[in-house]
């Protein structure tokens, strides 16, 4: 019997969160062999055209905040050592699968609206049977005052959203121990 392919969504913007959101997505592609990920960036553009191929791995936050700018360049060694280790463990799970990962960069006004109708059009449009994306975790209503694409995403989406929190701990040490190296344990990532 044929088994079709499960096609998911990543949204990537470069945050902390959308980086969560890609560690888990690497985790669930090793499970399920026939999962299709495409890893999604939104950028501006005022022609709002429908996109072109990037490497994830090149997203930065479209507004970096003091708080994920001083984690960057603050960051101490043990920190920046976990970081550079998940993501080349989370890499290695994207190249080895990598006829099953593709990358989409969809062009748009940069409103949270504007944003969430571009997403949800390209995700029906490719047919999409999961969208995963990172969260802050606001609650509904700071969501709803501050405006949260997360959020505003999952409320407007026909298609089923995973929203990743920040992963803990216990899960980011069995990440990293799947490839036998040692467990590192940090617990302000």
């Amino acid at each position: 019997m044929h088994e079709s392919t499960f096609n998911v969504l990543l949204y990537s913007d470069g945050s902390q969160q959308a980086f969560s959101a890609a560690v888990y997505a690497a985790n669930l592609l090793k499970s399920m062999p026939n999962m299709h990920l495409t890893i999604v960036q939104v950028q501006e553009s005022e022609e709002g055209s429908m996109g072109t191929e990037y490497s994830w791995i090149d997203t930065w936050p479209v507004s970096p905040t003091s708080e994920w700018m001083k984690r960057v360049i603050e960051s101490d060694n043990n920190v920046r050592s976990l970081y550079n280790h998940i993501l080349n463990r989370t890499n290695e799970i994207f190249t080895e699968r990598g006829k099953n990962v593709s990358h989409h960069v969809i062009y748009c006004n940069p409103s949270i609206s504007d944003t969430v109708d571009a997403l949800l059009e390209y995700a029906e449009k490719k047919k999409f049977k999961l969208i995963i994306m990172g969260t802050r975790g606001l609650t509904t209503l700071k969501g709803l005052i501050f405006g949260c694409l997360a959020h505003n995403v999952l409320n407007r989406s026909p298609i089923p959203v995973l929203l990743i929190k920040k992963l803990p701990q216990d899960f980011i040490d069995n990440y990293c121990s799947d490839d036998n190296s040692n467990v590192l344990k940090v617990n302000h990532l």
